[in-house]
């Protein structure tokens, strides 16, 4: 599996579903994890992981012997915690996918199949759709989407498989510049995400892997590294 699997971000997009519809309002305390799964008839592991990742994206909040809370947009902070301190740095995160992901997306650019190729477009379309309708998790489930759809397309397997094994790490910043994130870097990313999958459609690896390490450099900003 190159994610989290679908149940997972399930119950993210029904959470963030009861945010946006007003069933969960903005300040309030969610009930304890055990009342939640119960509620909503999923493990505490799967519910646990859904509330991390809303997390990440500012969508709610968890203050230690307090709970966790609905984050109002207006207050929230400008970036989110980033969860895997205690194993790996973020900037040194960004660095390796610098390294991974252009050289990805450089052996995917001459190696591409029609399908795979329609498959990264549908997936570029649905993270612009999704930004447009609010909606973060599908937004961010199409950007997981697009990076791991380049790297199944990479003809190096080996290359591949390291990707997949340090993806939850490497996936984790694509969900940490969110709640910083501008309608005018959205753009920018937007025209990135193009940029790359115009590359590939030309066969051109070396302006592939240019654009696929402009993209993570300036997501990177938005974290606000630089690197």
């Amino acid at each position: 599996m190159w994610d989290k699997g679908p149940v997972t971000q399930t119950i993210a997009r029904r959470l963030q579903e009861m945010i946006r519809s007003g069933e969960l309002k903005a300040g309030e305390r969610l009930p304890s994890q055990r009342v939640l799964s119960e509620q909503l008839n999923v493990s505490r592991p799967s519910l646990r992981e859904a509330l991390l990742t809303l997390e990440t994206l500012g969508l709610v909040q968890t203050l230690p012997a307090r709970g966790t809370f609905v984050m109002d947009p207006a207050t929230r902070p400008a970036q989110t915690t980033w969860r895997y301190d205690d194993a790996h740095d973020l900037r040194e995160v960004f660095q390796t996918r610098l390294l991974i992901e252009g050289e990805l997306a450089r052996l995917a650019a001459s190696a591409i199949t029609p399908d795979a190729l329609a498959g990264l477009q549908s997936a570029a379309a649905q993270f612009e759709q999704a930004w447009a309708q609010g909606d973060l998790v599908a937004h961010v489930d199409a950007d997981l989407a697009l990076h791991q759809g380049i790297a199944q397309a990479c003809p190096n397997r080996m290359l591949a498989t390291l990707y997949s094994t340090v993806s939850q790490l490497l996936t984790e910043t694509q969900r940490q510049p969110i709640p910083n994130t501008d309608p005018d870097r959205m753009a920018q990313s937007i025209a990135e995400h193009r940029a790359i999958l115009a590359a590939m459609e030309r066969r051109d690896p070396d302006a592939a892997q240019a654009h696929m390490r402009d993209h993570i450099r300036n997501t990177a900003r938005c974290a606000g590294l630089q690197i």
